[in-house]
């Protein structure tokens, strides 16, 4: 299980490596597609009622053809997305933060597990969150480089790497244990400071994602953004446990062995990055 795991890890660290070293925006806006549909796919297996999760592969390739079209619409390499920008930035993003707000987090602070709630209501969400989080990044990616959207998703995995160790090593307050009952308080403030420090800290560095932000906002300011961003991402890894457990499964799907899902591996990252472009500030240009 454990070489399965890693020989996985490796081919996705090759393929993403790939894409991002391309000449091209295409091949990293082609990878970040499919991300974006397998999890779409997976969601709503995990959401939609008994009876209509044969209509989950659907609805994602539908939504993924039109992801494509808004993004084949413009110029991505020269930075141009026109039925992007217009359609889908000015709106989708603030639409997909507020739903993360006002549907996902209540629910998870219930913690009410037994049973799906608002089937169509958190279809038709995760439908917008992984839409606008795929925009996000495809946004990131082609206005400020590769290395401000690796800085960016680096803010998510250090914080998820120090809350696992800073909660296996002083972790004594659960924080959601209904919805995952290994995670705790001191783990999750161990995270979200490890976000902060390194966002503040690359802040020095070109064309990083703090350095993006300094542009906009003070230092102190840049340090307290980190944490929103890293709490935030803890949100999205705690309403997929939900999802999971209303759904009485382990893992979102079967595609990444040894990872389970691509949601599994991703869904920190899906509030996160729409909220992440809002503050750069270039949503409403």
């Amino acid at each position: 299980m454990l070489m399965q795991r890693v020989l996985t890890a490796i081919v996705l660290l090759l393929v993403l490596s790939g894409a991002l070293m391309a000449p091209s925006a295409w091949p990293l806006i082609a990878l970040l597609l499919v991300a974006a549909g397998c999890a779409l796919w997976e969601w709503l297996r995990l959401s939609l009622a008994p009876a209509w999760r044969a209509a989950a592969p659907w609805v994602a390739a539908f939504t993924s053809i039109v992801m494509f079209w808004l993004i084949w619409s413009g110029s991505p390499d020269a930075g141009v997305q026109p039925a992007a920008a217009q359609v889908v930035r000015p709106w989708l993003m603030p639409l997909a933060a507020l739903g993360w707000a006002v549907l996902a987090l209540p629910q998870v602070i219930q913690g009410q597990t037994a049973e799906r709630r608002l089937p169509f209501v958190m279809s038709a969400f995760g439908v917008i969150a992984v839409v606008a989080a795929w925009a996000a990044l495809v946004f990131i990616y082609v206005k400020f480089g590769a290395w401000c959207l690796i800085s960016m998703m680096a803010l998510i995995w250090f914080a998820d790497i120090a809350a696992y160790f800073t909660g296996r090593a002083f972790g004594k307050r659960k924080l959601a244990p209904k919805v995952s009952p290994g995670k705790t308080w001191e783990g999750a403030m161990g995270g979200i400071l490890a976000a902060a420090v390194w966002t503040t800290a690359t802040a020095s560095v070109p064309g990083s994602f703090g350095a993006v932000l300094a542009q906009k906002w003070s230092m102190p300011g840049v340090f307290a953004l980190s944490c929103l961003l890293a709490g935030i991402s803890i949100v999205g890894d705690l309403f997929e446990s939900l999802l999971k457990r209303r759904a009485g499964v382990k893992d979102s799907g079967r595609l990444l062995p040894g990872h389970g899902g691509v949601y599994d591996r991703i869904d920190a990252l899906l509030p996160v990055a729409p909220v992440a472009l809002m503050l750069t500030g270039t949503v409403f240009q």
